[in-house]
C-alpha cells in the first residue's frame, strides 16, 4: 500500500495528480479479516485506529523507521510537486495553526495559538490570531505577525516570482498586519472567506516567504529553520532517508520519540521488510497485511485460514516451515512482532463517467448508468472482509463521520434497472428483438483491450501442454474451468460469505476445491463489441478465465517466494498452465479453427452448441453458467442499429486489482441493462495523466481525498469546465468534464457564508445537484491498513486525524 496520508488543507492543483490521486488511484485494497485471540490485533474503527495511551505510559527516547512512498520533490508545501512526504514532514517541524481531528473537524493548535476568532464581520471581515508567547522558531527567534505578512506577501497570487502553486484564501485576504503586539496578528479579507482555518497551515519563516529564490529553491531541500517537536537533521536522497530528530528548542510537550527516520519503501517492499524486522510503521497492501495476520498462529474464531486464496500472500505457517522451516520460523517470529491497524481512509473510490462527448454526454445515459450500479454490492467487496462498515458513501463533499454529513444520492436515485431501461430508452437507446440474439446478427471478436490479457501465459519450464494429468492442452475432464462444478460434488460457494471476493481473483464468487480456493469466472462474461453469440459469449468466458488464472499465478510466485518446492509455486505452476489453456482455446473460437474439437464436427458453424444443448455444454467443459449467465444473453440496447458500448479505462499493475475487481462487477451490472463495455487495462504510470486527466475514457475508476474545508477544496473537481481562449476547454480538476452554473455559484456563496450552518447548507445543495448530475458516483471510502510494532503507541490508521507526532512513542 501506498503511503496515503491525505492532507485535508486544498493542496497544490497539480499536488492532487502527483500524490493525492496517484496515491489513492493505484493504492490496493487490502482484504484482511478478523481480529487476534486476544481482540486487540487488529482492532477496527471506523474513523481512528492508533493504539492510543497516555503520554506517562511511554518511554523516553527510540527511533521509528517509518516508510514512505518517495523522497520528498520539494519542503516546500506550497509548491507544484509537493506530496504526502513534504506533508508528512511539515507536519512534524512547522507550524499549524489548525489540525484536523479524527471526524475531519478543524481544531486550534494551542501550541501555536491562544485564539483564533472572526472579530468582525462588517464592513470587512477580520481574523485575529493571538499567537502562544512561547512559540519559538529553531533558531530561538519568535513568531511573530511578521511572518504570517510574509507568507501572505508570497501566496496572494500578485508577484510572479514566486513560483506558488495555490493562492486559494490568501488571494481574498486585503491585508495582514501587526495587532496590539508583535504576537498578535489581524487578517482583513476583501472577500469573506468561511474557510480562513485552512490559511496558514503549514507557517513557513519569513527567512524563507519573504525571499523568492529562498522559496524556489531554498526550501526544496533543506528547512534551516522550523518550530515544531521535531527538526529536520538530514535528508540523503541517495539513501532515501530523510532524519528527524526531537527539537530542543521546542516549547509544548517535549517529543516522546528521539528521532523519526522516514525511509523511502515501495509498496511490494514493505512486506520483506516488515519480515526482516527493518521496518517500525509502514501503510501496507494485502498481502503483507496478511502476512502479519498469518504470522499470529492458529486462526482466531471466526477467521479464515485458507491457503492459496490469491493474493493473500503466504501460506499458514505450517505451510511455509513445511518448505523452508527455519526462514519461516524466523520470518514468523518477526512479523509476531507487529500489528495492523484499520480504519475507514478519508478518502472515496467513484466511478467516473465522462461527459465531454459520446453516449455520456446525454445526462440521461449518464444517469441510466448510476442507476445500474449496485454500490452496496460493490462497498461489500471491499469494506465487508476488514470488519470495517460498508454503507456507500452519500456525499461527493463529506466523509461519514464529519459534522454536516447527509447522504444525498437520492437525487439521482436508488438502484434500478428498471428505471435504467427506461432513462436509456428516452434517450433512444432501445432494445431490439427482446431478450436473444437477433436473427442474422453478425458475432464480433472481442473488442481490443476487453479484459484481454497480453502478457506471456506459457510455463517457464516449457511445459505449457500438461497439467499433470496427461490430458490435452483444452483440459477437458480433468481441468476445471472456473464456473465449473465443484470436484467434491458439492459445487457449493464458500457459505459462511456468499459471494465474498476472493483477493487476487475478480472478485468473482470461490468455489473450493482440495487445493483450497481457485477462481471462478465473474458475475457474467466482460462485455465486447459485436453481436453476442454463443461463440463469442465462451471465447470471452475462456479469456476472462485465462485472466484470473494469471493473476492467481502471479500471487502465488509472489507467495512462494522463489522456493520451488513449496505448494504455492505448485500452484502456480498450475494456474500459470490453465491461464495458457483456456487463452489458447479462446483464440481457436475466434479465429474459426474450432473445427479440430471434440464435437466441431470440422464443418461451418463449428464451435456453436447443437441443437437442444446448453451453452454450458458445448464444445468445451465449461460447466455450469455464472449466475450473471442472464444478463449475458440479454439484448443489447442500440441507437439507429449502433449498440451502446462505453469504454472503461482501468490500471493494470499488481497494485491496481482491487479497483479491477469492482471494474468487472460494475461491467456485469451494466450488461443487465443492455450496455456493453470494452475494458482497456493500460498502465498505471500513465494511467492518470494520459487517460483520466486528459478525458480519454468513457468510464474509469480513481480517488479523491476527503477534506475540511469542502468549499474550498472540492470547488475545482466540480466546477464547470470553461473555454479558454485558445479554444481548449479548462477543466480544473473535474475530470469528468460534467458541470453546471447554478454548482459554481453554490460553491462560491458556501465559500464566503461566515454562519457555519448557512454555509453547510449551501454545500448539502451542491452535492445534491452533483449526484443528480451523474459524472461522479461515489462508492465507498477506502479501507486503511498500516502496520506496526506491537510495543508502539498513538501511531497507525490516522484517518482523518493530523498526527500528533510528539505523541508517538513505545510503551514502557
Amino acid at each position: 500500500m501506498t503511503d496515503h496520508d491525505i492532507p485535508s488543507a486544498r493542496a497544490a492543483r497539480r499536488r492532487r495528480i502527483a500524490a493525492l490521486v496517484a496515491a489513492g488511484v493505484l493504492l490496493p485494497l487490502p482484504a484482511l479479516a478478523g481480529c487476534s485471540a486476544d481482540g486487540q490485533e487488529t482492532s477496527a474503527s471506523a474513523s481512528q485506529d492508533i493504539a492510543p495511551a497516555p503520554r506517562d505510559e511511554l518511554k523516553d527516547g527510540g527511533t521509528v523507521r517509518w516508510a514512505i512512498d518517495a523522497m520528498p520533490g520539494t519542503l516546500n508545501a506550497f509548491q507544484a510537486d509537493a506530496d504526502a512526504t513534504t506533508t508528512r514532514i511539515t507536519g512534524a517541524v512547522l507550524p499549524s495553526m489548525f489540525t484536523v481531528d479524527a471526524n475531519g473537524a478543524p481544531q486550534r493548535n494551542a501550541d501555536y495559538l491562544d485564539a483564533a476568532d472572526v472579530s468582525a464581520r462588517d464592513p470587512k471581515q477580520v481574523v485575529t490570531y493571538k499567537i502562544n508567547p512561547k512559540a519559538r522558531w529553531s533558531d530561538g527567534t519568535a513568531i511573530t505577525a511578521a511572518d504570517f505578512v510574509a507568507q501572505w506577501t508570497a501566496l496572494r497570487g500578485k508577484d510572479n516570482a514566486y513560483w506558488t502553486a495555490r493562492n486559494a484564501g490568501y488571494d481574498r485576504i486585503g491585508k495582514v498586519e501587526q495587532g496590539a503586539n508583535s504576537r498578535e496578528v489581524k487578517v482583513t479579507f476583501a472577500r469573506p472567506y468561511a474557510d480562513w482555518r485552512s490559511l496558514f497551515t503549514p507557517l513557513y519563516p519569513r527567512s524563507v516567504m519573504g525571499d523568492a529564490n529562498a522559496f524556489n529553491d531554498g526550501a526544496r531541500e533543506k528547512l534551516q529553520v522550523g518550530a515544531g517537536p521535531f527538526r529536520l537533521q538530514k535528508r540523503d536522497a541517495e539513501a532515501g532517508r530523510v532524519v528527524l530528530v526531537r527539537n530542543p528548542k521546542w516549547w509544548g510537550e517535549p517529543a516522546k520519540l528521539s528521532k523519526i527516520v522516514l525511509e523511502s519503501l515501495p509498496g511490494d517492499k514493505r512486506a520483506a521488510a516488515l519480515a526482516a524486522g527493518s521496518i517500525d510503521v509502514a501503510a501496507v497492501d494485502q498481502v503483507a497485511a496478511k502476512r502479519v495476520a498469518s504470522a499470529r498462529g492458529p486462526a482466531a474464531p471466526g477467521e479464515s485460514r485458507k491457503a492459496g486464496s490469491g493474493n493473500a500472500g503466504p501460506q499458514n505457517a505450517g505451510e511455509r516451515a513445511a518448505g523452508r522451516p527455519g526462514a519461516a520460523a524466523a520470518e514468523n517470529s518477526a512479523l509476531r512482532g507487529y500489528t495492523v491497524h484499520k480504519a475507514l481512509e478519508p478518502a472515496y473510490t467513484q466511478l467516473a463517467l465522462n461527459g465531454s462527448s459520446g453516449p455520456l454526454a446525454d445526462d440521461r445515459v449518464r444517469r441510466a448508468v448510476a442507476r445500474a450500479i449496485d454500490r452496496q454490492a460493490l462497498a461489500d467487496t471491499v469494506l465487508k472482509p476488514l470488519d470495517l462498515p460498508s454503507k456507500p458513501l452519500g456525499s461527493h463533499l463529506l466523509m461519514a463521520g464529519q459534522q454536516g454529513y447527509q447522504d444525498h444520492s437520492d437525487a439521482l436515485g436508488e438502484q434500478d434497472a428498471e428505471a435504467a431501461q427506461e432513462l436509456l430508452a428516452d434517450a433512444g437507446w432501445k432494445r431490439e428483438g427482446g431478450d436473444r440474439q437477433q436473427a442474422g446478427e453478425k458475432a464480433g471478436a472481442p473488442a481490443p483491450g476487453a479484459w484481454r490479457d497480453s502478457g506471456d501465459y506459457g510455463d517457464e519450464d516449457g511445459d505449457a501442454s500438461l497439467d499433470g494429468d496427461g490430458r490435452d492442452d483444452y483440459g477437458y475432464e480433468d481441468d476445471r474451468w472456473p464456473g465449473g462444478s465443484d470436484d467434491q460434488g458439492d459445487g457449493a460457494y464458500d457459505g459462511r460469505n456468499p459471494g465474498r471476493p476472493i483477493p487476487g481473483h475478480g472478485g468473482a464468487p470461490a468455489h473450493r476445491d482440495r487445493e483450497g480456493v481457485r477462481p471462478a469466472a465473474a458475475e457474467a462474461p466482460l462485455s465486447f463489441t459485436g453481436a453476442v453469440g454463443s461463440e463469442v459469449q465462451q471465447a470471452a468466458l475462456l479469456r476472462q478465465s485465462a485472466a484470473f488464472y494469471k493473476d492467481a499465478a502471479a500471487s502465488e510466485k509472489k507467495a512462494a517466494d522463489g522456493d520451488k518446492e513449496s505448494s504455492a509455486y505448485g500452484r502456480y505452476k498450475r494456474y500459470k498452465k490453465r491461464a495458457a489453456k483456456a487463452l489458447r482455446a479462446a483464440e481457436v473460437i475466434e479465429t474459426g479453427q474450432a473445427h479440430g474439437l471434440p464435437g466441431s464436427g470440422g464443418h461451418p458453424g463449428a464451435g456453436r452448441p447443437a441443437a437442444g444443448r446448453t451453452q454450458g455444454a458445448s464444445a468445451f467443459r465449461v460447466g455450469r453458467l455464472p449466475a450473471g449467465d442472464k444478463a449475458v444473453r440479454t439484448a443489447l440496447v442500440r441507437k439507429n442499429g449502433k449498440p451502446l458500448t462505453l469504454r472503461f479505462v482501468l490500471p493494470d499493475g499488481a497494485a491496481s486489482e482491487q479497483l479491477r475487481t469492482v471494474g468487472r462487477r460494475i461491467a456485469a451490472m451494466l450488461a443487465k441493462i443492455g450496455v456493453q463495455t470494452s475494458v482497456q487495462r493500460v498502465s498505471d504510470a500513465s494511467y492518470f495523466q494520459d487517460h483520466i486527466a486528459s478525458g480519454d475514457y468513457d468510464l474509469a475508476l480513481y480517488s479523491w481525498p476527503g477534506t475540511a474545508y469542502p468549499a474550498t477544496d472540492a470547488r475545482p473537481i466540480y466546477a464547470k469546465p470553461q473555454p479558454a481562449p485558445d479554444g481548449s476547454l479548462t477543466v480544473e480538476q473535474n475530470y469528468t468534464r460534467v458541470g453546471s452554473d447554478r454548482i459554481d455559484q453554490l460553491f462560491d456563496q458556501a465559500a464566503s457564508e461566515l454562519d457555519e450552518d448557512s454555509a453547510r447548507t449551501l454545500v448539502e445543495q451542491a452535492d445534491a445537484r452533483i449526484w443528480a448530475a451523474a459524472g461522479s458516483i461515489p462508492l465507498y471510502q477506502r479501507p486503511e491498513l498500516v502496520a506496526t510494532k506491537k510495543s508502539l503507541a498513538n501511531v497507525g490508521a490516522f484517518g482523518f486525524a493530523t498526527p500528533r507526532f510528539q505523541d508517538i512513542g513505545y510503551t514502557k
